[in-house]
């Protein structure tokens, strides 16, 4: 992490900004933190103010504060980002203090905060602190609670964090470009007793999805649902750092929603209960097992568990295509098509072109030559080869010998001796399919004939 003076001395186009926050303004401003990395940075202990357990932000960071006269002050400077989303893909994005997501913002309940909000984009903001109670005046519902934060203008909204729980920040001004491009941020209220709702490791991640065509880096911000890139804290697999923990550790995972779809977030290997959502935490009493729980869009989900199952585990969205990168859409289905004389004829004309899906993928072994700045549709490479899942997707790993603290990647698991799965190499029973299975040969009968009436295409 760097600080803003030292970010803005290399930086022409930021430091244009900051020239329009007047110098009395800046003089009484606390300093305003920018991240540059996009690894997972430690987390954030408390340095003053009430004690409390911190959170880690996969691939991102926790905002420092200012203490002054009793009040927590914070810096967040709203203005044009560039997020790796993964090697070999940037985005030219909004964000805050030089990332998207914002950093995320921990405070302690019943703590008085006051956070200062510098706008350095090209039109009027505002932020809305989602979940949080307050007054209506800092709501941030541009027109409704307050004017837009004009370009070069800073704004303070102050209120008491009066509930302990898991939250959002994001705009309410132009709300579906801001939010296409990527401002959004975590909060963070802690309880005031450190011992009530503690676990070991306690992780937090933002849901947000781009619409970005091969080679271009800006996101189409009028696409409503056909988004081709999923994320995890405006990162793809393989570019996202794994979760770890010890063997036994109680784990906290806190999940917010900001894409326009709902999410059904899974974990192998575990069984967890949800814990809290944006309306605070759920009494022990009400909660049942899950492996998988649905995020809806605008909702907040905190799930917990013990991590008692060593192993390598995958963590993802349960929709298909969310676990892919920058795929293509209304691409027909060639599965069982044999398309070689085809093939033949448009290798002609183009060198160098492949079939695709005559079999019904197996996409990551497929070596392709990309246009510049994007991704695989599947990608990432583990110990037994490509894993196929791009998007939403990370591992959670568990090991007895981790340390506590430790959040490094310990690498890939070593499986016991006999608990992989293998080839079989017994003797095989003569094999059975199904009628008219055959590649190729479609299945008789007039209900293969069918047509949808209308022009609907969803």
């Amino acid at each position: 992490m760097s600080n803003r003076r030292s970010f803005l001395t290399g930086a022409g186009v930021s430091m244009l900004g900051a020239t329009l926050v007047s110098r009395a303004g800046a003089a009484g401003l606390p300093e305003a933190p920018v991240q540059s990395s996009s690894a997972t940075a430690p987390p954030l202990a408390p340095p003053n103010g009430r004690p409390y357990n911190p959170v880690v932000t996969l691939n991102g960071w926790s905002l420092p504060w200012r203490m002054k006269d009793g009040v927590k002050e914070f810096h967040l400077v709203a203005e044009p980002v560039v997020r790796e989303l993964a090697p070999g893909m940037k985005a030219n994005l909004w964000g805050y203090n030089g990332q998207s997501p914002g950093p995320t913002i921990e405070v302690v309940e019943g703590d008085r905060v006051r956070i200062f909000v510098t706008n350095k984009l090209p039109e009027h903001t505002s932020i809305h602190w989602h979940g949080q109670i307050l007054p209506s005046g800092m709501d941030g519902v541009t027109g409704l609670n307050q004017p837009g934060i004009a370009p070069g203008k800073t704004f303070v909204y102050e209120f008491v964090a009066r509930h302990a729980g898991t939250f959002m920040y994001h705009p309410h001004a132009d709300e579906m470009n801001q939010m296409a491009m990527g401002m959004m941020g975590f909060w963070v209220t802690h309880p005031k007793d450190p011992r009530k709702h503690a676990v070991d490791r306690d992780y937090v991640l933002l849901l947000s999805s781009y619409d970005i065509e091969p080679g271009s880096y800006t996101p189409r911000t009028n696409t409503m649902l056909d988004f081709n890139l999923w994320t995890f804290n405006s990162r793809v697999f393989p570019g996202i750092d794994p979760m770890v923990a010890r063997l036994n550790e109680k784990v906290r995972i806190r999940v917010g929603n900001l894409t326009m779809t709902n999410h059904p977030i899974h974990i192998h290997g575990h069984r967890f209960e949800v814990a809290g959502t944006d309306g605070g935490w759920v009494p022990p009493s009400a909660r049942w097992p899950e492996v998988t729980t649905d995020v809806a869009v605008g909702q907040m989900r905190a799930i917990e568990f013990v991590a008692d199952n060593p192993g390598d585990w995958a963590f993802h969205c349960h929709k298909s295509h969310h676990t892919m990168n920058a795929m293509g859409h209304e691409v027909p289905n060639l599965i069982g098509v044999d398309h070689r004389g085809v093939a033949q004829k448009i290798n002609k004309l183009v060198p160098g072109y492949m079939v695709m899906g005559d079999k019904g993928g197996s996409m990551g072994d497929m070596e392709m030559e990309l246009p510049a700045n994007t991704l695989p549709m599947m990608t990432g490479r583990g110990p037994f080869g490509n894993l196929e899942m791009g998007g939403m997707f990370t591992v959670f790993k568990v090991r007895a010998d981790q340390k506590r603290g430790d959040y490094r990647d310990p690498g890939w698991y070593r499986n016991p001796p006999g608990t992989v799965a293998s080839e079989w190499t017994g003797e095989l029973p003569a094999p059975h399919s199904a009628p008219d299975a055959a590649p190729g040969k479609a299945p008789k009968g007039e209900a293969m004939n069918a047509r949808k009436p209308g022009s609907h295409r969803h």
